[in-house]
């Protein structure tokens, strides 16, 4: 019989039993993501995928947009990857997974970890990814089958994943107007399966509706979690034996999994003009010219700033350079000069900027 003592983690997270290993990958950070498709055949309300990829045939790592097999191991080397975390819509329907599966075992070895979200239940394309070096499979259930869930097309699927010594799970939403249904899965499945995950429901842009309409608001004004649902995830966590049972909370996904992947990438991505703060995020200083070739060449000659710790960035039309340096030479510069402060994610999102003159 599993301990029912709680282990407690960071940013409300906890778990009885033992912690699914792709979770203690993603806990550092460790984990590629890598959204394979949008699309899915399941219509679930409280879906979160974003509007930009839900139904649509596109391929992300992390916040990169793939277009190039090649670009989802450059991604994955960004971040130094002990693994990957394949995810959608839903995986399966993109007949190509297998491939994305042999391509990182290739790349990274077996030691790689790849664990894939699916609702399917279709035994040909699970078979495909399990001899492709599949590691551990996340079965999603429709909330339509959590009440007959022992008469669904699932336990076939968990019994051959452990035929294989594939590690299999179940990961949905705490959603607190399912509660009974939440728990009755629980309690069929918990001693077939190697563990069940519980999230945090959050609201996003392309549930928000459906949530508002079902009564459900934010735990707080700077959360996008849905109140109650860790209420109810605490609350199933304490009255759960024989089960390995992980909750994760939104705030830990944010402030810890997220987090931690943002600073080893960082380490990785941060060019000599970038100054890598305790976040992860880089600092520089920035100048907005239409002409960055001339703004190069006078920051060279006439303030005598070393030409490898300028840089071009056509693309965002402007020039970077360590902002020390151009906190100093700003008030002589007739350029519009700024400090910023960015994710090294591949979207480079501006997190703060501010005038230097």
């Amino acid at each position: 019989m599993l301990s029912v003592t709680i282990t407690h983690l960071q940013n409300d997270s906890a778990f009885i039993g033992e912690l699914p290993e792709g979770c203690k990958y993603c806990s550092q950070g460790a984990k590629m993501v890598l959204l394979i498709t949008g699309k899915c055949e399941g219509k679930c309300w409280y879906c979160p995928l974003s509007t930009e990829k839900k139904g649509n045939e596109l391929i992300y790592a992390n916040e990169r947009r793939i277009f190039r097999k090649e670009e989802v191991i450059q991604e994955a080397k960004s971040i130094d990857a002990l693994g990957t975390g394949i995810t959608g819509g839903d995986p399966l329907t993109y007949p190509k997974t297998p491939s994305f599966i042999r391509m990182l075992k290739e790349e990274f070895g077996d030691e790689h970890h790849i664990h894939l979200y699916t609702q399917n239940t279709n035994h040909s394309k699970i078979m495909e990814v399990i001899e492709a070096g599949l590691d551990e499979l996340r079965i999603h259930p429709p909330v339509e089958t959590w009440n007959n869930i022992k008469d669904s097309c699932y336990l076939p699927i968990i019994d051959m994943c452990l035929e294989y010594d594939l590690d299999v799970g179940i990961e949905i939403p705490c959603i607190p107007e399912l509660k009974d249904e939440t728990r009755h899965l629980i309690e069929c499945l918990g001693t077939m399966v190697d563990f069940i995950n519980l999230n945090e429901l959050e609201f996003s842009e392309s549930n928000w509706k459906e949530l508002v309409t079902r009564g459900y608001s934010q735990k707080s004004d700077i959360s996008s979690s849905v109140e109650s649902s860790q209420e109810m995830a605490n609350e199933i966590l304490g009255s759960v034996v024989n089960t390995s049972l992980h909750y994760c909370s939104a705030s830990f996904k944010d402030g810890v999994q997220l987090k931690n992947r943002i600073k080893r990438r960082a380490r990785n991505v941060a060019k000599a003009w970038d100054y890598v703060t305790d976040e992860g995020l880089l600092l520089k200083g920035v100048i907005y010219t239409s002409t960055p070739n001339i703004a190069i060449e006078e920051l060279i000659s006439q303030y005598d700033v070393p030409s490898e710790l300028v840089h071009d960035d056509s693309k965002k039309c402007r020039v970077e350079l360590p902002l020390f340096i151009l906190e100093e030479i700003a008030p002589f510069l007739e350029y519009d000069c700024f400090g910023v402060e960015e994710y090294p994610t591949a979207d480079r999102l501006e997190v703060e900027r501010w005038s230097l003159n």
